[in-house]
């Protein structure tokens, strides 16, 4: 179902730009309300706390050129892992695909949203469990194979404020973080026998932050499934239904990258 919706949504797209006499259908966008998941980045865009630098713009040209018209251009640098970005699996697996290398057909599909904003308000360490995933399809129906798994913590409130967002902005400090994620069964679960094809998160990361092994990053990689971070506005998502693209900036052997989602509603099904 996941391929099929992204087939369809490429096809509109393409029959969109075809000439009127030979298009048998206009893409209308219209008929989605349009759903911006990425935080912009700036000088408040947030890093782990451990990386050496973060994201910084210099301006190049501003202004009125000799020839009277305006022009503007700006260099900038990040590190690949901050701000709503894709980890690529290659990011925790030697032999995972790297940023390019990921297909276009994982980049777009079928989101479901898995609500656990409650529990994780009670308990900042809290994990996506099993049985979370397993009431979820109880009611919503089960997860279809490459869908695309987003968990709704409701912890972009925070940002940007990195000591309520990652629980310690203590700079360089790694071992006091306190925010919730997946949790290692359920990614298992979701990974391995639901066979998703990428999964996201509000937060900093897909592991929650007392995590010291990273294990659903290993789980991730070494299935070549591609994890999202630091997404927002999840809250206006429907837990099915949506469409999500998410489409990283293209860096050569990257080990992930700066990302822009979107998420593409049918207004029939809001």
């Amino acid at each position: 179902m996941n391929r099929r919706l992204g087939t369809l949504l490429l096809a509109g797209l393409v029959a969109a730009c075809t000439p009127a006499a030979e298009k048998p259908q206009a893409f209308d966008i219209s008929a989605y309300d349009l759903v911006d998941l990425s935080h912009p980045y700036d000088e408040n865009t947030i890093y782990w706390p451990n990386s050496p630098s973060g994201f910084e713009l210099h301006e190049l040209s501003y202004g009125h050129v000799d020839g009277g018209w305006f022009y503007s251009s700006f260099a900038y640098s990040s590190p690949e892992h901050g701000g709503t970005h894709m980890d690529a699996p290659h990011h925790f697996d030697e032999q995972g695909q790297t940023i390019d290398d990921i297909p276009l057909s994982n980049l777009l599909g079928q989101a479901v949203v898995i609500d656990v904003s409650a529990q994780a308000a009670a308990d900042p360490d809290y994990v996506l469990q099993v049985a979370d995933v397993e009431a979820f399809e109880e009611l919503h129906g089960p997860i279809a194979e490459g869908s695309i798994v987003i968990l709704r913590t409701g912890w972009s409130k925070y940002w940007p404020d990195r000591k309520a967002y990652l629980g310690d902005d203590r700079p360089g400090r790694t071992d006091d973080l306190h925010f919730p994620s997946f949790g290692v069964e359920a990614s298992l679960l979701l990974i391995e026998k639901r066979k998703v094809s990428m999964i996201g998160v509000d937060t900093a990361s897909i592991d929650n932050g007392q995590s010291k092994d990273f294990m659903v990053h290993q789980i991730a990689g070494a299935a070549n499934v591609p994890g999202l971070e630091n997404l927002m506005n999840l809250h206006r998502l429907p837990p099915r239904g949506a469409i999500l693209i998410a489409l990283p900036m293209k860096i050569g052997d990257g080990s992930g990258g700066p990302v822009r989602v979107i998420a593409l509603i049918p207004r029939e099904s809001v």
